[in-house]
C-alpha cells in the first residue's frame, strides 16, 4: 500500500540507525594546533548529492547544505562537494588540494564519492571498485591524516528506486562495500549512508519518498517550469533527512567530539536550508 503523506511525515522522526561507521570555512591553516572541544571545520569532498546549490537550482539541495543545524555553534561547515564529480575527478581536477592547504588538527574531512564513480564509461571519472575508487580515497584519508585532521568514509547516499513490490532497491553495485573494506583496512570511521538511506526509503515506500527527492509538478516551482522528476537528488526536506543521517553517524563515532552534535531527534525547518545567488 502505497504510504501517505501523514504517515511519511511520521516515519521520517523514526529513519532507522544503519550507521557502522553552509556558511564558509574559517581559515585555521595546516600544522596550527585546536584545543579540543573549542570547535573548528567540518570539510565535505563529495558529488552532487552532498554539493551547495545556488539559487537558479532551487529547491534542489545537497544534504551538505543542511548539516551545520546538526553541529553546535562552534562548528562550521566548508562544503567542498561538487556536481558530477567521482573520487578520482575530484582529485585530478585539484578540488582536493584547497581542502588540504586550509584544513587543520581537530578538523574532520568527510568523504563520500560513488555516484559518479559508477560511470566507467568516462574515463575522467570512471573507476573500479576494488582498486582505483580505493586507490583515490586513500588520497583523501592520508592528506587529512598527515595534517592531523580526521578522515571520514560515507558510502553514497542511495537513490530513489523501487522494485514492483514497492521495496527499495540498492543500486550502487559493489562501491559500498569497497568502501567499507576499505574502512576496515585503514581504521578510519564510516558512516554508512547507502545502508541508512535504503532503510528509510524502504520504510517510506514510492510515495513518501517524493517529498524527499525533486519530484515537481509542472508549475509548482518558477525555476522548473516544465515539473521535475529526480530520484537522485533532494528537495530541503529530503537534504535536511540525510543530513541528519550523517550527524548520527558522527554522534556515534563522538566526532568531531562527543557534546559537538545536536538537535538529532528535533523537526528542522526547510529554512534551515538556504541558496546563495547564482
Amino acid at each position: 500500500m502505497p504510504v501517505s503523506r501523514r504517515r511519511a511525515a511520521a516515519a521520517l522522526t523514526a529513519l532507522p540507525l544503519a550507521l557502522t561507521g553552509a556558511p564558509a570555512a574559517l581559515a585555521h591553516g595546516p600544522g596550527r594546533p585546536r584545543r579540543p572541544g573549542r570547535g573548528g571545520t567540518v570539510y565535505i569532498a563529495g558529488d552532487s548529492t552532498a554539493a551547495p546549490k545556488t539559487a537558479d537550482a532551487a529547491p534542489e539541495a545537497g544534504w551538505g547544505m543542511a548539516l551545520h543545524a546538526f553541529l553546535g555553534r562552534t562548528w562550521t561547515v566548508a562544503n567542498h562537494a561538487v556536481n558530477g564529480r567521482s573520487s578520482k575527478s575530484f582529485h585530478d581536477e585539484g578540488r582536493l588540494a584547497p581542502i588540504l592547504e586550509a584544513i587543520a588538527p581537530g578538523d574532520l574531512l568527510l568523504v563520500q564519492f560513488g555516484h559518479n564513480d559508477e560511470k566507467t564509461d568516462d574515463p575522467a571519472r570512471g573507476t573500479d571498485p576494488h582498486t582505483t575508487y580505493r586507490d583515490y580515497l586513500r588520497r583523501y584519508l592520508d592528506g587529512a591524516r598527515e595534517r592531523g585532521a580526521r578522515p571520514v568514509l560515507l558510502t553514497p547516499v542511495e537513490r530513489r528506486r523501487f522494485d514492483t513490490g514497492g521495496h527499495a532497491k540498492p543500486t550502487h553495485g559493489e562501491y559500498p562495500a569497497a568502501m567499507r573494506a576499505l574502512a576496515a583496512a585503514e581504521r578510519v570511521p564510516l558512516i554508512d549512508i547507502q545502508a541508512a538511506s535504503l532503510a528509510a526509503w524502504d520504510r517510506l515506500g514510492p510515495d513518501g519518498t517524493l517529498e524527499l527527492f525533486l519530484h515537481l509538478a509542472p508549475g509548482e516551482h518558477p525555476d522548473h517550469p516544465a515539473g521535475k522528476q529526480d530520484n537522485t537528488h533532494f528537495r530541503p526536506r529530503g537534504a535536511i533527512e540525510v543530513a541528519r543521517m550523517v550527524a548520527r553517524g558522527l554522534k556515534k563515532h563522538g566526532l568531531p567530539h562527543p557534546n559537538a552534535v545536536r538537535r538529532l531527534d528535533d523537526a528542522v525547518p526547510e529554512t534551515a536550508v538556504a541558496w546563495p545567488a547564482a
